[in-house]
């Protein structure tokens, strides 16, 4: 539909008519021309023709008055209403992508994996399932990395954590250092929906902030952590010479630190978890669904676009008109001869 954004604006289509109705007519000091009896009778089919074009001069003047009244009133076409992502929860992923995270202790698709293809995996999901919130992603290992900032464009984070590589910011981990980041990026926002999802397999071993006191300062800023331990508590792996001395069996996540990942979530406000294996994950990842619920009502708009270049294009053209009528007016056969006398 139409729809004019200043419609008050209306008032002033009448104005012209008003001014010629009150104000007095001009006077005029323009001489008399003399016209020899031959200039008459040859000016007669253009005396004739004087009062069509001063009435089609004053129609396009009015014309003209109405497409600038009506551009001045800003007209605009309202198109169907659309549904906004709602605002949801503003949520940080913090993903771990040290070596260690390329131990080959999980399955994925029923084949062997390193961890961080089956938290990409998982953690991808999670994402495309947050509709309404704003993401984002944090990425450390030696150092930490802000990949993303918080976004409603959950396609476009997915796909940088689809690219994460093990190695990028080191090989160690600096846990302290990423939920540092985290309060940078999320204390600005409103209270309640700052949420913080921190997955690792170890310990903090990099970085310049202690985890404990990063953690502390998340609790006084109102983030709320979630932790998340990753790896299998067994693993098989082979004996000397290709197995011909049998196996042994191993705990692959020895150096995971627990205790400080559980200090950081309930001095935060949240939980620690513990996947040992793909489908813990994909129940941790459930239950944060439940424990964080994305926002139900969505915001509507409904989209907009000016037209007030049609009425302005149209003045233009009356404009153009009006000129060509007083040039053409200017150059007739009764001007020319008036001003060679």
């Amino acid at each position: 539909m139409i729809d004019f954004q200043l419609p008050w604006v209306m008032v002033a289509l009448p104005l012209p008519w008003l001014l010629r109705r009150v104000l007095p007519p001009a006077r005029g000091s323009v001489p008399a021309l003399y016209f020899p009896s031959t200039a008459g009778v040859a000016g007669l089919g253009q005396q004739s023709r004087a009062p069509t074009v001063r009435r089609a001069r004053m129609g396009l003047l009015w014309l003209l008055w109405l497409l600038l009244v009506l551009a001045a009133a800003g007209p605009r076409w309202l198109g169907d209403e659309v549904s906004l992502p709602a605002s949801g929860r503003d949520l940080m992923l913090a993903m771990d992508i040290s070596a260690s995270m390329e131990t080959a202790d999980l399955e994925l698709a029923g084949r062997p994996a390193d961890r961080l293809s089956v938290v990409k995996s998982v953690a991808g999901e999670f994402l495309r399932r947050r509709d309404g919130d704003r993401v984002g992603l944090i990425l450390f290992g030696s150092s930490a990395h802000l990949q993303a900032p918080l976004t409603f464009d959950r396609p476009t984070v997915s796909r940088l954590l689809e690219e994460a590589q093990i190695g990028f910011a080191g090989r160690n981990t600096a846990i302290g250092d990423a939920l540092a980041i985290a309060v940078k990026r999320l204390r600005d926002r409103p209270e309640g929906s700052r949420v913080l999802i921190l997955m690792t397999d170890g310990a903090n071993t990099a970085g310049e902030i202690p985890p404990r006191e990063a953690a502390d300062l998340a609790a006084r800023s109102g983030l709320r952590i979630y932790t998340i331990g990753i790896g299998a508590e067994s693993m098989e792996l082979p004996g000397l010479l290709g197995g011909m001395f049998g196996s042994r069996r191993i705990n692959p996540s020895a150096d995971l630190d627990e205790d400080t990942l559980s200090y950081i979530a309930t001095t935060s406000g949240g939980r620690y978890f513990r996947a040992r294996d793909r489908q813990e994950l994909e129940s941790i990842y459930v239950e944060l669904d439940r424990l964080e619920p994305v926002a139900q009502e969505a915001d509507t708009r409904r989209p907009m676009s000016s037209l007030a270049h049609w009425p302005l294009g149209a003045a233009f053209l009356a404009t153009v008109l009006i000129a060509l009528i007083a040039f053409r007016g200017h150059l007739s056969p009764g001007n020319r001869r008036g001003a060679n006398r």
